[in-house]
């Protein structure tokens, strides 16, 4: 039985979303995935998204205009991420206003654990009953989740209470108010275990199962083809990984960690070289500093770095301190320690150039802080994050030890399936190339594992599958 890399996975999630394989390259934070690797991805008929966490409106904005232009017009679809922002709620609104206007017609919707009005309007956009009384939904969502109660969230229509709430402000139409009572919040939802950045570290092989039957029992009924695709990412980073959890029941896959160390993303040459050298051990967990008062956290690259201990002790001191004066007296070593050796300026320094950061976009939030000593804090913390990326991206090599670099283990395993091949150097490594030989590879393990229980004919031949040897590998 021969098993073909484009027959893998679901062909209802290959049609809906117009690609060659059941495969996507997920968001980066701070537009890693940037544009010359999105485009690459869908000039190969491969959908990819835009990271725009950490990104302001207008950088977005130029990011997909830069996208288009790579594109030149040639076919090939793209989404961009939509990250959960509790504590900036406007941050969500202006991503979606800028997908609606700029007809993105797919985004990511990331670290979420509730449904948010922003996010339905977009879902909800251009709704309407097509020839032979489905629902056509124009605007795609594609959901990650790492808990059963949100991926549910997601396999449920919009809440009501913001449907009314739209349609009262006039966000949405009548008609398409209606509809949203027959149709769930997301086309697909992406089961997310072990992966880099965002993260609840859960088990692939507890999660995905448990997801794939929350689906088949709140959708009993419902035809296959306009069935909620569920995903799988996390650990993804060699064919036996992939086919693993393409044997479990995934419609496709998510990579991220793998595509962060490429020609195309859009960090670094260091934090590549960096990158390049890691083993799977070589990750570690941090706060997140985009939703640092929520504690939620983000796996990293701790081989090179002291982020994540740092970063976990300014946690330790918000949680411990009502404001930073408060740190001064109480712990006046720790206080000097960061001021001069993590932040490299006073924690007054930091307020004002928070303070004219905030002042034109979100002033309300300025005078939030002024009056609320430990809000003012957390933004002073905060920005020892976004420097911290910032660091990385732009291989600031004196700031080194303060890299913040979002990975999973995954990229330790690709690391160890390449080595001794073309690709151990990332400078050979293509975005389109790594997926194209992860999914032939995972055909290659599903069909030698196949081999094993079901009779072989006498001319079937062993595999020849190699990182080196495969369709379409550049040299």
């Amino acid at each position: 039985m021969t098993v073909h890399s484009e027959a893998l996975g679901s062909a209802a999630f290959r049609r809906r979303y117009g690609t060659r394989l059941s495969y996507v390259a997920g968001s980066m934070y701070r537009g890693i995935s940037s544009p010359d690797l999105v485009a690459r991805m869908a000039t190969a008929g491969l959908l990819a998204f835009l990271g725009a966490g950490g990104l302001s409106v207008e950088e977005l904005d130029r990011a997909v205009a830069e996208t288009r232009n790579r594109l030149d017009g040639r076919e090939g679809g793209f989404g961009v991420n939509l990250l959960a922002s509790p504590s900036r709620p406007s941050d969500e609104k202006d991503v979606v206003e800028l997908c609606l206007s700029r007809g993105i017609d797919i985004v990511e919707a990331s670290a979420f654990v509730t449904i948010t009005p922003p996010m339905v309007r977009y879902r909800l956009d251009g709704l309407t009953v097509g020839p032979h009384g489905e629902i056509v939904a124009p605007r795609r969502l594609i959901a990650k989740v790492s808990r059963r109660e949100v991926a549910r969230l997601f396999l449920e229509p919009p809440p009501e209470p913001i449907v009314r709430q739209l349609l009262d402000a006039r966000r949405i139409t009548v008609e398409e108010a209606s509809l949203a009572r027959r149709m769930p919040m997301a086309d697909s939802i992406t089961v997310e275990a072990d992966s880099g950045g965002h993260t609840d570290q859960r088990p692939a092989l507890t999660l995905l199962p448990d997801i794939i039957r929350l689906r088949d029992q709140m959708q009993e009924g419902v035809p296959q083809e306009q069935r909620v695709s569920i995903g799988a990412a996390g650990g993804l980073g060699t064919p036996a990984s992939v086919a693993a959890v393409l044997l479990m029941g995934a419609d496709y896959v998510l990579t991220g960690s793998v595509n962060q160390c490429t020609v195309e993303a859009g960090t670094s040459d260091l934090v590549k070289d960096m990158l390049q050298e890691m083993e799977t051990t070589d990750t570690s967990i941090a706060p997140a500093g985009d939703m640092f008062q929520e504690g939620a956290k983000v796996q990293v690259l701790g081989k090179g770095t002291l982020f994540a201990p740092r970063g976990r002790r300014l946690y330790e001191l918000y949680q411990r301190y009502s404001s930073w004066e408060d740190l001064v007296r109480g712990d006046p070593r720790a206080a000097r320690q960061i001021q001069e050796k993590w932040l490299g300026r006073s924690f007054e320094q930091v307020w004002q150039e928070t303070r004219a950061r905030y002042a034109i976009r979100r002033p309300e939030e300025i005078e939030r802080a002024e009056r609320q000593p430990h809000l003012k804090m957390e933004m002073v913390f905060r920005r020892y994050f976004s420097q911290s990326s910032r660091w990385a991206q732009e291989g600031e090599k004196s700031q080194r030890v303060n890299f913040q670099i979002q990975c999973g283990p995954a990229l330790g395993a690709w690391n160890r399936f390449v080595r001794g091949t073309s690709l151990e150097s990332w400078r050979s490594r293509h975005v389109d190339e790594v997926a194209e030989i992860l999914m032939r590879g995972a055909a290659e393990q599903l069909e030698a594992a196949l081999g094993h229980y079901l009779p072989r004919s006498p001319a079937s031949t062993a595999s020849t599958f190699s990182v080196d040897n495969y369709p379409g590998r550049q040299s």
